[in-house]
């Protein structure tokens, strides 16, 4: 255990997310996205799993350590409703509600169709498999920058 790291970030992802630079994203998905075949395409190339932990859980615990690149309006993007682009189901306003938390913001997700969804994906630089069980728990999110303020100095 470490002091004010959340215990649920394993060091797999502890390590990705450290790796990350500004822009590039992670994207976290639910338990019927296919995330081995996608992620072979990611810098990572490999998924990383946080199972049986819900998408709002993870998505909060590594907002804990993670900054998002709140310049740009897509940082957090969320996977498109089938038939039903304006839908926006219970686990995306759970993790919506994390994103307002984390980034004190009332800035909404970004949409994306289903299959730019997948196409962007192999664009992060890692999949995170969640334990989500529904629909459309699939979401994007783009890291941002810490302020030379905000940096521990020894």
């Amino acid at each position: 255990m470490l002091k004010g790291i959340d215990h649920r970030l394993n060091s797999e992802l502890l390590g990705a997310l450290r790796a990350m630079g500004h822009g590039d994203t992670i994207v976290l998905v639910d338990r019927n996205f296919p995330s081995f075949s996608v992620a072979k395409n990611t810098i990572h190339g490999t998924p990383l799993f946080m199972e049986n932990l819900s998408a709002a859980v993870v998505a909060k615990a590594i907002l804990s350590v993670m900054p998002l690149d709140n310049f740009v309006e897509d940082y957090a993007v969320a996977m498109e409703v089938v038939g039903a682009p304006d839908e926006t189901p219970d686990v995306q306003k759970e993790v919506e509600a994390v994103l307002k938390a984390a980034e004190g913001s009332d800035k909404a997700l970004s949409k994306v169709e289903r299959f730019s969804f997948y196409e962007a994906a192999k664009n992060a630089y890692a999949i995170v498999q969640t334990g989500e069980t529904r629909f459309y728990g699939c979401f994007i999110f783009k890291k941002g920058v810490i302020a030379p303020d905000q940096v521990f100095e020894a």
